[in-house]
């Protein structure tokens, strides 16, 4: 018999994809996402953290962006 699991497949790069892991690994277990590890540049989340996910990479590439000095 197959089983299905609904949920989110991403494709980022290595350093993208690290982050999202140690993102998940910060989590409580009750809240941790990532259903499948396919390979080191893809995974296979639940559906619902999509929105968690973009916000928390939005904020990392806010933080780690070259300003010039005025």
């Amino acid at each position: 018999m197959v089983n299905a699991i609904k949920g989110l497949f991403i494709s980022c790069d290595v350093p993208m994809a690290q982050f999202i892991v140690n993102l998940n690994a910060s989590m409580p277990a009750s809240d941790k996402f990532i259903l499948h590890m396919l390979d080191p540049t893809h995974m296979f989340v639940q559906p619902h953290v999509a929105d968690m996910i973009r916000s928390k990479i939005s904020e990392f590439r806010d933080q780690n962006s070259y300003e010039k000095p005025t």
